[in-house]
């Protein structure tokens, strides 16, 4: 059995990392072509071992939501924040609203579940954006990635508190501030060790003689956040994605960010990011029908319009830029769809019709973030 998991591994990484180049030479970010390769895999291949498979591609979650912590630092969340929760807030009431004719107009789970699915952003394609739209905004959509994606999830775990264990109003105010509480707790210890410890922790860092040994520390703090996340009712990643904002330059030291870095980089896009797209794509499910393509035809145009207009400059092509970056949609939204169809909280049409609008999403996306870099070309290259 080892060795059949072992193959399985060995395929879905190869033929996934093959795509990923096609679709960065033809302009796309590589994890389209991942989950390129999990849609034709999913086709190809009989009798996964789906529980091993499926823990894998939760360690990728783990680590591409580390990485993305690490992309960022506690001060351009909170500038960045000012700016794109408003905008969060806007567009997940908005996208809240167009699904109720879906449900005939009944506010049930599936209308806040499918609403932040259909409000989040892609990373990946707001860094391949960015010199398209100028690193000025950068921080803005990065943080508008991070809230929109920690906000599905916390919305999703809430709501399978609520259905499955029958909390009051009251019950379910209170496990919200106690994550909101949680969160503040961990960021404000960070902030204040570094103000009085960043000089006394980048030398012990320092003295650690082997990549190893901080990779091995790294791992230590990230893991026991995450289960400290997921006792809490949060997912484990958020502890993950903690960690990684904790663990920036200013506090580690540039020499030793870099090194911790170059590590989980190599590690989440050689091995458990590669899985993880693909394994979304196998595991995608949707129906084709007209309400499905009217469905994503009029999320889709809201919402790029909608966050053009909130991120408007007087450029119009850097303005639609920002607006395709942030109108994203994103592959974490898949994760958070088959979580809740499997805890009996989303119905199965609606999470067809959220699958099928974040897959279409990221490629409309895509595409549009590659017309607009290709007009006046000459000034963007």
């Amino acid at each position: 059995m080892a060795f059949d998991v072992i193959g399985y591994v060995f395929i879905i990484i190869a033929v996934a990392r093959l795509l990923a180049e096609v679709s960065e030479r033809l302009g796309y970010p590589g994890f389209l072509g991942e989950i390129s390769a999990g849609l034709v895999l999913g086709v190809v291949l009989n009798d996964l071992p789906r529980e091993d498979l499926s823990l894998l591609a939760e360690l990728g979650v783990f680590f591409l939501m580390m990485y993305a912590g690490l992309e960022l630092t506690p001060e351009e969340v909170r500038i960045g924040g000012r700016k794109s929760f408003p905008i969060y807030t806007i567009t997940l009431l908005a996208m809240f609203f167009l699904t109720l004719p879906f449900t005939d107009y009944r506010v049930e789970t599936d209308n806040f579940i499918v609403a932040s699915i259909l409000a989040v952003a892609s990373a990946p394609i707001v860094l391949r954006l960015t010199r398209f739209f100028g690193r000025d905004f950068l921080h803005v959509a990065l943080s508008y990635a991070v809230i929109s994606e920690v906000g599905a999830l916390v919305i999703l775990y809430l709501l399978i508190n609520f259905e499955l264990h029958h909390l009051s109003y009251v019950e379910l105010g209170l496990e919200l501030l106690k994550d909101a509480l949680f969160l503040t707790v961990v960021l404000g210890i960070n902030y204040a060790i570094g103000i009085k410890h960043r000089v006394l922790i980048t030398t012990k860092l320092r003295r650690l003689k082997s990549d190893e040994a901080v990779f091995g520390m790294v791992m230590i703090l990230a893991t026991s956040l995450a289960l400290i996340s997921e006792e809490l009712g949060l997912h484990f990643s958020i502890g993950a994605f903690l960690v990684g904002l904790m663990l920036h330059s200013d506090l580690m030291g540039t020499k030793q960010f870099e090194r911790v870095h170059t590590i989980i980089s190599g590690v989440t896009y050689g091995i458990f990011a590669p899985i993880f797209f693909a394994w979304r794509g196998i595991n995608f499910e949707t129906e084709f029908s007209l309400d499905v393509v009217y469905f994503f035809v009029v999320i889709y145009i809201v919402r790029i319009l909608l966050t053009t207009v909130l991120v408007w400059e007087k450029d119009l092509k850097v303005s639609l830029t920002r607006g395709a970056g942030i109108a994203s949609f994103g592959v974490l939204g898949l994760l958070v769809g088959e979580l809740g169809y499997s805890y009996g909280v989303l119905s199965e049409h609606m999470y067809a019709l959220a699958s099928l609008a974040s897959i279409l999403g990221i490629f409309v996306s895509a595409s549009v973030g590659l017309v607009l870099s290709h007009i006046g070309g000459g000034e963007d290259e």
